[in-house]
């Protein structure tokens, strides 16, 4: 029973310690982030990367889920005779929902894994400690910008690939299911609210900033050799996906909860 109670107390005291680092570098990065100087070429270099870079993933992630969803809801509500509010429901559920979880995971696999793979190679090349050497900040010049140009391209990204989620649905629908196009178009337009949209780029904002946040922590805290740099990616992607789906489960709440 010791030695049971003594292994849960290191797990607890571990667990609470990485908390504490994971805090205290999210305060760091922040405050490099409103520190001068500023590198808004680095920020914009980001935005392209991460953003421009990532939309034909995204739009091929968010035009299949968007077609498959309107397929299953179809299928599902002719059980119940409430087939023709498949239009309305696709919409809600990708713009609420779906479009922004499946970009913010979107942006984990490729940007987290990125900047985690980046940042740990230059720790393990030392290019790191050559910066402190050059009197440059490492979390100005290197954390900063990719965090800030992230957070500001993910709603962007949510945006569109709610637009094309909500396309595939279009398609399917009207190729297939036998709809309207225009009438299918103004249900979508109808149905949707201003709550939906913006808890829809709140949440990309906040998916954006945590994928950010994890490639970068992992990185900095990567070990030493190619081992190193595979642990640092792995762990990055897999906080960042556990941590964003947590998000949406808070945000949900917080925006819809009665």
């Amino acid at each position: 029973m010791t030695a049971f109670l003594s292994a849960v107390g290191r797990a607890s005291l571990a667990f609470l310690a990485r908390i504490g680092r994971v805090t205290l570098f999210i305060f760091a990065v922040l405050r490099a982030m409103v520190t001068p100087p500023f590198y808004l070429r680095d920020v914009v270099k980001t935005i392209w990367s991460a953003g421009y870079l990532s939309l034909p993933l995204i739009g091929l992630t968010t035009l299949f889920a968007g077609g498959a969803l309107a397929l299953q809801i179809f299928d599902g509500g002719a059980r119940f005779s409430a087939s023709e509010v498949m239009p309305q429901i696709v919409a809600i559920g990708m713009v609420r929902e779906l479009g922004p979880v499946l970009v913010g995971l979107m942006i984990s696999a490729r940007v987290t894994s990125s900047f985690a793979a980046e940042i740990a190679t230059m720790r393990v090349s030392e290019q790191i400690d050559a910066l402190k050497t050059l009197s440059t900040d490492a979390m100005q010049y290197l954390i900063a910008p990719r965090v800030l140009g992230t957070t500001l391209i993910a709603p962007v990204l949510v945006a569109v690939g709610d637009i094309i989620g909500i396309m595939g649905g279009y398609l399917i629908a009207t190729t297939r299911l036998g709809f309207n196009p225009a009438s299918y178009l103004q249900n979508t337009v109808d149905f949707l609210e201003p709550l939906d949209i913006i808890s829809s780029l709140v949440k990309g904002g906040v998916f954006g900033l945590i994928a950010a946040l994890m490639g970068c922590y992992f990185g900095m805290n990567a070990g030493r050799g190619a081992a190193g740099v595979g642990q640092a990616t792995k762990s990055a992607v897999v906080a960042a996906s556990i941590l964003i789906l947590g998000a949406n489960f808070i945000l949900t709440e917080a925006f819809f909860s009665k």
